[in-house]
């Protein structure tokens, strides 16, 4: 039975003749034209000053902080529902993470908890460093409130928005909000290089340190010549020229992933007890992973063993990073609703090549291991 995929690349003939013509052109070298154009894209789409290409959304994560000053020593406020990566980059640095939870409106971290937290620390003398926030599957924080609060007490603001590029919040593009952010190209996001991401940001002295530190930090002399430490992070120009191809049909998918968000709530949303993630009032959504609660916290391995047995790929929602053993000793600002959320929430099947069908197959599936019902015939 071949396998339905949480989020599969969505690649057809416009990839393939854009990475055709990046090989026929003899930039393969990890720089190029293509490279220049898809940096040039990417700081359009997002509204920023400028934008550098790096092998992955960490990379940018990494060289936000480094260039933001964060080191050894220094604490950074992350989200604590997210991937590891978010949390990772703070710790290369040598500084440590302090996570801040959830609220309900978007999932995404909590403003009331972060105002606290930043009076908390001022009234100490003990302000962080920065504050990263991450975008949640594909819909961006309340930075209306976030934005202002960290200007107020002059703490440096990171946007991870691996996983939002189409998304907005007040108007404005995700990506923009803050003093850097960062899109991730994974093989599972809204749009691919296979693997790859970037930093875009307003501060065009800051692009040109990041892309001097992805570049082994190399200085401009005929010999080999370093003064601090540099790293290996710039993305290829051939997986640029994927990347531009994947950003022209990048309407498109939001669209796709939109519907069949919409088709998972029609076709699930009268179970008694089930939430769909909220579509908070101060943005548009990319559309990037369709998540939903359930009333019990058996339903989730209930669902996704059914779903397992047709082949099909699904996932709980982030296990919070202040529940990660590896990040144990840190501290965090808990409230409960991450913890809620992943005890009682999945991620459905969202790639763009979903057919009304297959959705509708899938949603059945859900529907019969936490009800014991059938989808309506007529569906």
């Amino acid at each position: 039975m071949e396998r339905t995929y949480l989020s599969p690349p969505d690649v057809g003939t416009e990839e393939r003749t854009a990475l055709a013509r990046a090989l026929e052109s003899g930039w393969i070298a990890p720089i190029g034209p293509e490279l220049d154009a898809f940096e040039y894209e990417i700081a359009a789409i997002t509204g920023t000053a400028a934008a550098v290409g790096l092998t992955s959304g960490t990379a940018a994560l990494h060289l936000a902080l480094a260039t933001a000053g964060v080191t050894g020593g220094d604490d950074v406020l992350v989200s604590s529902l997210t991937f590891s990566a978010s949390a990772n980059a703070v710790v290369y640095t040598g500084a440590k993470p302090v996570f801040i939870d959830s609220e309900n409106a978007s999932w995404n971290m909590c403003p009331e908890l972060l105002a606290d937290e930043l009076a908390r620390r001022a009234r100490a003398n003990h302000l962080p460093k920065a504050v990263m926030v991450v975008d949640l599957y594909g819909q961006c924080a309340d930075y209306g409130a976030i934005e202002p609060l960290c200007a107020q007490y002059g703490v440096t603001l990171i946007e991870d928005s691996a996983e939002a590029l189409g998304a907005s919040c007040l108007g404005r593009p995700a990506g923009s909000f803050g003093d850097a952010g960062v899109i991730s190209f994974n093989g599972n996001k809204i749009i691919t290089t296979s693997g790859g991401g970037m930093l875009v940001t307003n501060d065009v002295e800051r692009a040109q340190k990041v892309r001097y530190l992805a570049t082994q930090a190399r200085q401009p002399v005929p010999h080999y010549e370093h003064t601090e430490l540099g790293y290996n992070y710039r993305l290829s120009n051939l997986l640029a020229a994927m990347g531009r191809a994947q950003l022209h049909r990048l309407p498109a998918f939001v669209a796709r992933r939109r519907a069949i968000n919409e088709l998972y709530r029609e076709l699930l949303g009268d179970i008694d007890g089930v939430e769909f993630m909220p579509i908070a009032p101060w943005g548009e959504w990319n559309g990037w992973l369709t998540c939903l609660t359930f009333p019990k916290a058996a339903h989730p391995g209930e669902a996704m063993a059914a779903l397992a047995e047709y082949n099909i790929e699904s996932r709980p929602l982030w296990k919070p990073m202040h529940r990660q053993p590896f990040y144990r000793d840190c501290e965090a600002r808990n409230n409960g609703v991450s913890d809620r959320l992943f005890e009682r929430g999945i991620c459905l099947p969202s790639g763009s090549s979903l057919t009304d069908e297959t959705v509708a197959w899938i949603a059945g599936i859900v529907r019969k291991a936490v009800t014991g019902q059938r989808l309506p015939a007529h569906v």
